[in-house]
């Protein structure tokens, strides 16, 4: 069941005394995502740990399955998948409901775009207003055909029906904008493409795909070209079944952060946490801000650094956040607003044009939650300007009135968060789409308060 698909599950956030213990957030989405797609084309039986169980991620799960993958979940939690080897893609019986997933979708149809099948994608009513196009482009390139399915808004949004091209013509790509998904729709499609596929990165993103696809044995090389990044990968390739262990989400991780940087007398310790370089910008951020986060037992797992991290509330300041770091902590920003209302003098943000093409525009939601909740705000075409309250709580949503989180399960955490650290309290108006990133978040709230 998706979020869309039962009644709204309104809920009231306020304080509740310091966080105090240590928490495991839930599995990364991205590596995830990245961990049954690859792992469904490898020949043989690869093992994943740890993988996230919210809804986006099963939907990723359900169109394997749906593709001829064997993906099983063990007791115990460990997933168990047999791949059907590059090119082996089936023909879906029915559409692809990718629910809320935009990460799904688009590198979704990255995969399908190589292979000589046909797939209609579908999504919920939030998924359905998200901008296709960007992928669209460069796989049209490549030979696949797109086509608006009947009920369809525009051309390039949710439902599409995709028809793959097999085989692919190679292309050489450079990203207009920065975006991990595109990058990696393309990579993808590159795996069943022969020849090599070549995407330029004139900003780095999230760098998962490639980390794992040359763990599972593609032909990837990444260099430096001219101050850009440039990524080449050989297609027709057998990749080889792995174990994946799948580290704490550091998007998940972020609304603990905060919440004890903000939350008088609060000290946090999360467990496990994902430390890429290109996912970790918000923390340098808060660092730069005052904030107090200790990294513990630094160590790598999987290829990817990991920590845990210990954080304790701190008397937060203003700054401007250079926009060169928003690659690194774009699904962070709405949980960084709050930090920053709660902060002394003023934070600016700018080079966010891409929050307004999320699960929500993240912009305008949330200027206008924190907004209703006693905070200062200034929304900009590409940005917010928040006015702190020097540490002092926020007044709060007035009884009976609910800050609208339009689907999007970040701005519902986000403002979760606010209301820790209000006077009265932070309605919103609907907490079903936490689940499709974060089924637990409500849980370790409570575990953490004493609760």
């Amino acid at each position: 069941m998706t979020a869309a698909s039962s009644a709204p599950r309104p809920r009231r956030f306020a304080a509740n005394g310091s966080l105090r213990g240590a928490i495991d957030v839930p599995g990364d989405k991205s590596i995830s995502h990245r961990a049954l797609m690859l792992s469904a084309l490898a020949v043989g039986e690869s093992r994943v740990i740890g993988l996230l169980e919210g809804e986006d991620v099963l939907s990723t799960a359900a169109a394997m399955r749906a593709m001829g993958a064997q993906i099983e979940r063990q007791t115990g939690g460990e997933w168990r998948i047999h791949g059907v080897g590059i090119g082996g893609l089936l023909q879906p019986e029915a559409a692809l409901d990718m629910g809320n997933s935009g990460t799904s979708t688009r590198l979704l149809m990255g995969l399908v775009a190589s292979h000589g099948i046909t797939a209609c994608f579908i999504g919920d009513a939030s998924l359905s207003r998200r901008p296709m196009g960007r992928v669209i482009e460069p796989l049209s390139a490549m030979g696949a055909a797109f086509t608006a399915s009947p009920g369809a808004n525009t051309s390039q949004t949710l439902p599409l029906m995709l028809r793959g091209a097999a085989p692919a013509v190679p292309i050489e790509y450079r990203l207009p904008v920065a975006s991990a998904q595109v990058k990696s729709a393309v990579l993808l499609a590159g795996l069943n493409t022969p020849g090599i596929t070549t995407v330029i990165e004139p900003i780095a993103t999230r760098d998962h795909s490639e980390r794992m696809l040359a763990g599972f044995g593609a032909e990837l090389t990444v260099e430096q070209e001219g101050g850009a990044r440039v990524i080449r990968i050989r297609g027709e390739a057998e990749l080889r079944p792995q174990t994946i262990v799948v580290p704490g989400d550091p998007s998940s991780a972020a609304f603990f952060i905060v919440a004890a940087l903000i939350v008088p007398g609060s000290d946090v310790t999360i467990r496990n946490v994902g430390l890429n370089p290109t996912r970790a910008g918000l923390i340098g951020v808060l660092k730069d801000m005052g904030g107090s986060i200790e990294f513990l037992a630094a160590r790598e797992v999987g290829g990817e650094p990991v920590a845990d991290l210990r954080v304790q509330h701190s008397a937060l300041r203003g700054i401007a956040v250079d926009p060169a770091l928003a690659p690194s902590m774009i699904d962070e920003f709405p949980v960084l607003f709050v930090a920053a209302a709660l902060a002394s003098g003023t934070t600016t943000t700018t080079g966010l044009d891409e929050l307004r093409v999320k699960e929500s525009d993240r912009l305008a939601a949330m200027c206008a939650a924190l907004t209703l909740a006693g905070a200062r705000v200034t929304e900009t075409a590409d940005g917010l300007i928040i006015e702190g309250s020097g540490g002092e709580p926020l007044q709060g949503t007035p009884e009976g009135t609910k800050v609208a989180t339009h689907l999007d399960h970040r701005i519902a955490m986000s403002m979760a968060v606010a209301g820790l650290a209000s006077r009265d309290g932070v309605g919103i108006d609907d907490c079903r789409p936490i689940a499709t990133s974060f089924p637990v978040f409500e849980a370790l709230l409570a575990q953490l308060a004493g609760a």
